[in-house]
């Protein structure tokens, strides 16, 4: 039965590209009761595999990870044809100033958003949580980020045309699929029709980048500044 369970929840992951190692499926199956439906395993399967850190979870084969030489800088442009699974570790908005992102911040933790170029505040109401009187406008890009594949090589990235699913408001950790990406010169460039979000997150490290986002983004302002 549970060898039977394994295969099953093994091909359930393998179609989307995910292939967990053996010690995490058979901790996974020794958390489940066995009178859980197989749908309901499956889905938390891959809940929880979306959840870790892929480095440690998964034994991709070597066409689902990035090239060995990929960052090696004097590749004018290479196609990586994947799909090549990864996580982000870190996104930055290079659209805007970071002076301006700072005042972003702050005008949320003032419980202000704008609507046009009018400043709205959000309003808390009694027993409705926050309501939001304007959605807060999302950065568009273009973004910086910094990947990471299963087998730990990290790798920055530019998604230039405002790819659905990327943002400064996603969570860290999430994984992504990429195929065809065009890498130039260590630098993946990443295209609408090339990324699949697939969902997922690292708790402590997107409770990390969020906390301290601020604070580096001011860093990073000084630091240009100093060098002006």
């Amino acid at each position: 039965m549970a060898a039977t369970m394994a295969a099953e929840l093994t091909q359930h992951l393998n179609a989307r590209h995910l292939y967990p190692t053996a010690s995490w499926l058979q901790t996974f199956l020794s958390t489940t009761r066995p009178i859980t439906p197989l749908p309901a395993i499956k889905q938390t399967a891959l809940f929880r595999l979306l959840a870790s850190d892929i480095t440690t979870t998964l034994k991709q084969p070597a066409a689902s990870v990035f090239p060995s030489d990929v960052l090696k800088g004097t590749i004018k442009s290479r196609i990586v044809t994947g799909p090549v699974v990864c996580q982000v570790l870190d996104i930055e908005d290079i659209g805007h100033s970071r002076w301006s992102q700072v005042e972003s911040i702050e005008a949320k933790e003032r419980g202000e958003t704008t609507k046009g170029r009018e400043i709205v505040r959000v309003v808390e109401q009694e027993n409705e949580g926050t309501a939001d009187a304007a959605s807060p406008v999302q950065s568009k890009g273009p973004f910086k980020l910094l990947l990471q594949d299963a087998k730990g090589l990290k790798i920055y990235a530019f998604d230039l045309r405002g790819i659905d699913g990327l943002s400064t408001n996603m969570a860290m950790g999430v994984k992504l699929v990429l195929r065809n990406v065009d890498v130039r010169r260590g630098v993946v460039m990443l295209e609408p029709g090339c990324v699949q979000v697939v969902g997922g997150k690292l708790d402590a490290l997107d409770k990390a980048w969020k906390q301290g986002r601020k604070e580096r983004l001011m860093a990073a302002a000084r630091t240009v500044n100093t060098l002006a």
